[in-house]
C-alpha cells in the first residue's frame, strides 16, 4: 500500500467514527456508509468554517472533532430543511 491509499482507509475509518458518534449525538437513525458520508464531508465543511476564523486541525485527533462538528452542522441542516 502507498500512502494515498492508507490515507483514504484512515480517513474513511475517520470519518465513520466521526458520523456515527454525530448521529448518537443527534439521536440520528443513519446508516454505516450514511455516517462515513457525513463525517468526511462533515469534516471538510467544519475545517473550512473553522478555517475562516483561524482555527485549523491537525491530526486524526483534529479530524475527528472536526467530523464530528461537521456532521452534526449536516444532521441539523438536514432536518430544518426537512421541517
Amino acid at each position: 500500500m502507498n500512502d494515498a491509499s492508507i490515507g483514504w482507509i484512515a480517513a474513511i475509518i475517520i470519518g465513520g467514527l466521526a458520523g456515527w458518534i454525530a448521529s448518537t449525538f443527534m439521536k440520528s437513525d443513519t446508516g454505516i456508509l450514511m455516517n462515513v458520508l457525513l463525517g468526511i464531508v462533515g469534516a471538510a465543511i467544519a475545517s473550512g468554517l473553522f478555517g475562516l476564523v483561524g482555527v485549523s486541525f491537525a491530526g486524526w485527533l483534529g479530524y475527528l472533532i472536526a467530523g464530528f462538528v461537521g456532521a452534526c452542522i449536516l444532521i441539523w441542516g438536514a432536518r430544518a430543511i426537512r421541517a
